[in-house]
């Protein structure tokens, strides 16, 4: 009788599937999929659409902690101890996001060397990134912070063509995740489409040479 080996794992398909402490959610646009707060038992994984977390203080001020795209975790707090939610996560378009159990997620990473090294892969990348993002908010300036984000968010730098072209997103949102005011960023916004660095077409296109704001001391 011949042998069957069994099935390779495959990653997408395992976050594809539900069962098993696994569930498809399919936010629409600004539906919340927690609120900070809430018991932090879960990561999610977005499988389609955008997701924004913020944060609000104390005194009721709100920050834009970051948005997600496809291919992005979120919710891995959890599995380091975390008790609560420290943000809220609201889908930005209608969105398609896989949660999985902390349960789940545990057994997963410990089953599937493959799962375990693109989940690895993930959180060292969103490290690098949460670093760069400290130090560009402690030494540049609000324009280059400005900057740097429509740059990121029009995926320049990252293998492969970039977009260039950014979903619609509010000057308020920018100026959420820039930590500025409003009137700033549309101060910015309006500089840098004189000088030919964005223009509004369809969405919002960079063009690369706003690099330059970045690097110019």
């Amino acid at each position: 009788m011949a042998h069957t080996e069994p099935a390779r794992f495959n990653p997408k398909t395992f976050l594809a599937k539900v069962g098993n402490g696994k569930t498809t959610l399919n936010p629409e646009k600004l539906g919340v999929l927690f609120s900070q707060g809430d018991a932090a038992n879960a990561v999610y994984y977005i499988q389609r659409g955008r997701v924004k977390l913020t944060a609000v203080s104390p005194q009721g001020k709100e920050a834009v902690i970051g948005i997600l795209e496809r291919g992005a975790f979120f919710g891995e707090g959890c599995l380091a101890g975390q008790l609560v939610c420290v943000t809220t996560a609201t889908a930005l378009d209608s969105s398609v996001v896989a949660r999985i159990d902390k349960a789940a997620m545990m057994r997963v990473l410990h089953d599937e060397p493959t799962f375990a090294a693109l989940f690895m892969a993930y959180l060292l990348s969103h490290s690098i990134r949460v670093q760069e993002d400290l130090v560009d908010h402690l030494f540049n300036s609000a324009e280059k912070r400005l900057a740097r984000i429509l740059l990121l968010m029009a995926h320049f730098g990252k293998e492969g063509q970039p977009s260039l072209v950014i979903p619609k997103i509010s000057q308020e949102m920018l100026a959420g995740m820039v930590g500025t005011t409003r009137s700033r960023v549309s101060f910015f916004m309006k500089r840098f489409k004189q000088l030919g660095f964005i223009k509004y077409n369809a969405g919002l296109h960079v063009h690369s040479s706003l690099l330059n704001v970045v690097l110019h001391d």
